[in-house]
């Protein structure tokens, strides 16, 4: 990935696709801490540790992490935003509508845009009311976190309303099932993950979400986002 030309690396011990179960705290620190041992010590380029648990964010950090990537927007364990003020790191922030266990179970929305953004600009209060800067904070609308094929959809056409947060922006549609499921209809049948012909249908999320003001895309395969990621900039920057 790094070859591939990734700008940061993002690693994790515990699943948060759709109806996923937890993980023990004990259990995920046993997954990623060696992990991210031994690639501090081969790149340079920052490791972020993905995970809602303080304990494990700050074994991480210890281990050779410099970011947190937080889709529990530091709400599922009060102790994260001491563990991001006193090791003083960026922190991603996610919204999602209840948890990776409900999340799907019929997701719906008043005012979708005004209430992720809501989201988002109370978590970056709250930050800043526990000693983190606003600079040290990274804002995900959630991809596939509570919402339907037309909310992912809307999220992305409307990356520009976020901008107003003042904050980088986080994109991570690859892969995610809404694209499955646009691309599905056309072929009447199931399609894995990882087939090139999804990759195909990520590849135009991201572009869409560059040309949209994404800061910050989190991503599978690295080497076919990059060439995507120089063209898009490229046409965004003429």
């Amino acid at each position: 990935m790094v070859e591939d030309g990734a700008d940061i690396l993002d690693i994790g011990g515990e699943s948060t696709r759709p109806f996923s179960e937890n993980v023990s705290e004990e259990e995920e620190t046993r997954r990623v801490v060696p992990v991210i041992e031994e690639l501090a010590k081969r790149v340079s380029i920052p490791i972020s540790i993905d995970t809602t648990k303080a304990n494990v964010a700050g074994r991480a950090i210890e281990a050779g992490a410099s970011i947190i990537n937080d889709i529990g927007a530091m709400k599922l364990d009060h102790k994260m935003p001491d563990i991001v003020a006193k090791y003083k790191v960026p922190v991603i922030v996610m919204h999602m509508k209840g948890t990776p266990e409900t999340m799907q179970i019929s997701p719906a929305y008043d005012d979708l845009i005004k209430e992720v953004k809501d989201f988002l600009e109370d978590c970056i209060t709250l930050a800043e009311t526990k000693g983190i800067s606003k600079s040290q904070i990274i804002v995900d609308p959630g991809i596939g976190f509570g919402k339907t094929v037309i909310h992912n959809l809307l999220l992305i056409k409307k990356i520009n309303e976020f901008k107003s947060l003042d904050v980088p922006i986080l994109i991570g549609s690859s892969r995610k099932s809404f694209i499955r499921t646009i691309l599905k209809q056309n072929i009447g049948k199931a399609l894995k993950p990882d087939s090139s012909f999804i990759e195909t249908g990520t590849q135009a999320s991201i572009a869409a979400a560059v040309l949209q003001g994404a800061h910050i895309v989190r991503v599978h395969d690295v080497a076919d986002t990059y060439a995507t990621v120089k063209i898009a900039d490229a046409i965004k920057n003429v």
